[in-house]
Order: structure tokens, then sequence, then C-alpha cells
């Protein structure tokens, strides 16, 4: 059995498992928890993510989600169901990222888009490949928001972690280094040979400096323009740190100076409104970090229904509200 069920679902759509294929079977979102963070480097806790996202909501559980931005309920144009947790065996990080690629390329075969809930972000190496193992190595581009690079090439002497999944999927084929697209970036880290990595792959990064120069919407276009070109869609990877830690304390290698909440709203409902969403995954929450009022949790919690907010629109030749 590769997940368990869920106690608690996704703003309470119906619970699926992937051991009974006909509970998802038609689905048009299927939600996944990967509660890990055997990759982290610094503070701990993103295991407890997936349950934090999932059940941080003031609404009643059940009922219906209308978007004032965009003016579609989600749940309504949207079949989305959650096959809970994956099992990610803690000691192990690659089998436990194994097992998730797994289960990511099975909900991607049914052409369903997988939203992955972590989990430090060593997670998006399998969920990135799962999805471009449907679609083909190198035709899925990657919208990576998050105050780090993660193009290490290894951490603390693995090649596995939260601060190399980014360079693992280029090395692999998986992602094509010109389609790797970083907005958000800052702080004191890669170093030198990192960078040039990075350049030497065509790797774009659209750091906060240039964000407050130029503005973040200028960003984004140039962004979908290159993320739109000789590819089958997108792979929206959301590292909650992007935002700056006095609105989302809640992480594990917090950063200031980051976006606001409202700039990451933002941008990933313009990320679903224009651009074929193949996946997504929100990464890097750490609950017992997150104080009293669980902001950050509340605020990934909105990160996911933003994203599904904007598919549903655009599959209802609806897009407005940008």
């Amino acid at each position: 059995m590769n997940t368990s069920s869920p106690s608690a679902t996704y703003l309470g759509v119906p619970a699926a498992s992937l051991d009974d294929p006909r509970s998802f079977s038609g689905a048009d979102v299927v939600i996944l928890g990967a509660p890990f963070d055997g990759g982290t480097s610094h503070r701990p806790g993103t295991r407890l993510g997936p349950h934090a996202i999932r059940t941080s909501d003031y609404l009643e559980y059940g009922g219906g989600r209308p978007s004032f931005l965009v003016s579609v309920d989600p749940f309504t144009e949207l079949r989305v169901v959650d096959a809970g947790d994956v099992f990610m065996p803690p000691g192990d990080i690659e089998a436990a990222l194994h097992r998730l690629e797994e289960t990511v390329v099975a909900v991607a075969a049914t052409e369903a888009v997988p939203v992955v809930l972590g989990g430090d972000h060593s997670i998006a190496l399998p969920d990135v490949t799962g999805v471009a193992r449907g679609v083909g190595f190198g035709r899925v581009a990657v919208l990576h928001f998050d105050a780090h690079a993660d193009t290490a090439d290894s951490q603390f002497g693995s090649a596995y972690g939260h601060s190399t999944s980014m360079r693992r999927l280029v090395e692999s084929g998986a992602v094509r280094g010109d389609r790797l697209l970083q907005i958000g970036l800052r702080g004191y880290w890669p170093g030198s040979e990192v960078l040039a990595w990075m350049s030497a792959q065509g790797v774009r990064t659209f750091d906060m400096a240039r964000v407050v120069r130029h503005g973040l919407d200028d960003c984004l276009d140039e962004a979908f323009a290159i993320a739109s070109r000789d590819v089958d869609g997108v792979f929206l990877s959301v590292d909650v740190d992007v935002v700056d830690p006095g609105m989302a304390p809640g992480t594990g290698t917090p950063e200031p100076g980051g976006l606001t909440s409202r700039e990451l709203l933002h941008a990933v409902r313009r990320c679903a409104l224009e651009l074929p969403v193949l996946g997504m995954d929100v990464v890097e929450l750490s609950p017992p970090f997150d104080g009293p009022g669980e902001i950050t949790a509340i605020l990934a919690n909105r990160i996911v229904l933003e994203c599904l907010a904007g598919i549903a629109a655009r599959r209802a030749g609806d897009p407005a509200g940008r």
C-alpha cells in the first residue's frame, strides 16, 4: 500500500485510494501528502506539513469555495480528490523519494493533475520527474518560487536533499536548464561555482532585486513567455520561504526580504490561469515554527486553492481576475 487514507482531506474533498483506481477515476486533480523532512538542512518539522495544509481553513468542510477574484468555484468545475499520504520511510531518502515518484506517475497517467503537499523541497525531484515520465523528459517547464536555488551538487555528501532537487532534475534530463525558471531568490547562497553551473545550463532567475526593480508582473510575463515555448506544460513548485518570514514564519530556512503573501497568491493564480499546469507542490511548511496563529499553514492552504481556482477558470474558458 503506497498511501494511507487521510484523517482529514484537503478542504473536505472526497477521499480516494491508489489501491482502488475507481476512487480517483475521472478526477481532474488528485491531492497527495508527502510527509517527509529527511532532506532538510536546518530546522525540521515539514513532515507535519500535509496535515496542516489540509486542515488550516475557517470555513466548514464540504462547503463550496467560490473564488471572488476569478468567479468560479474550483470544486464545482473540477473533480478533486485526496488520496492521502505517501508512505515515505524517514531513514532512507532514496526509497522515500522513489515511492513518491511512482505514486505521482500513477496519478499523472490518469491525466489528473497531481498536487503534492510537502514535505521538504527534496520531494520536487520525484514530483516533477513523475510528471515528466508521462509527457516526456524535457517537455515540462518548472516555475520555481523559492528563496533558494536548490541547485547544490550535494548536501552533507549526499546527492539528495532539499538543496539539490533542482540540480538533479536538470542533470537527469527531466527538465531542461533553460526551462527552469526561479522567482524570489535572495540571501547568501549559492556561491560562485553553483552560480556558474546554473548559468551554463541556462537556468533563468528572477531574484528579489529584479522583482523589486521591474515589478513582479513584468518578471512573470517574461517567465511565462519562456515557459510556454517548446514544452507541453508547467510544474509549479512553491516553497513557502519565498515569502518574507514576517508573513510566513513556519518554515525551516527563513530568509528575510521576500515576496508578500498577497504577491505570491497573485503569482500562483496567474500561473494557473495563463499556463497549462501539469502538476504542483507546496513545500517547506514546518508547523512547529508557525506559532499559534498558523499563518504559514493558512497561506499554504490558500496557495493550493488559488492554483485550483486558476485551473478551473482556465478550463472553463473564463480567465478573469488577473
